[in-house]
């Protein structure tokens, strides 16, 4: 499973989305993982593949104060969320604000998960990152 491709979406009602058919196509069943990914986007998950990786996220010390960070981060915007026979869900209202969503976002294939971005927020990351092939 590879997610890929850029895709603009709106919201048809509060925090309801239509996911790309695309993105649709790879995830196994009507449940995906969302949470918070970085530079206030939104990363999604495949299920079975999130509960690998969450299995991964425990490993490190519960000594380590950075590690805790990271957990609570993780763990306490995580939701499981349920795609409708029209291909939509509902975003969590928490979700919505970290990732500064109001009517529109743009949905971004990233290999092993997908990414929820604002417009506007995207617009930026795209304009100052670059991808520099090493020779």
């Amino acid at each position: 499973m590879v997610f890929f491709g850029e895709y603009q979406v709106n919201f048809s009602g509060a925090g309801r989305v239509l996911l790309p058919k695309k993105v649709r196509e790879l995830l196994k069943g009507n449940v995906f993982i969302l949470t918070k990914g970085f530079d206030n986007c939104l990363s999604g998950y495949d299920k079975d593949d999130w509960e690998k990786r969450a299995s991964e996220l425990l490993n490190p010390s519960l000594l380590q104060p950075t590690d805790m960070n990271e957990r609570r981060s993780v763990f306490s915007a995580m939701a499981y969320l349920e795609i409708d026979e029209q291909g939509r869900f509902v975003m969590p209202k928490n979700l919505l604000e970290y990732g500064r969503l109001k009517d529109r976002a743009i949905v971004i294939g990233v290999g092993d998960h997908f990414e929820i971005w604002s417009p506007e927020e995207w617009k930026k990351y795209a304009h100052t990152s670059t991808f520099k092939r090493s020779s």
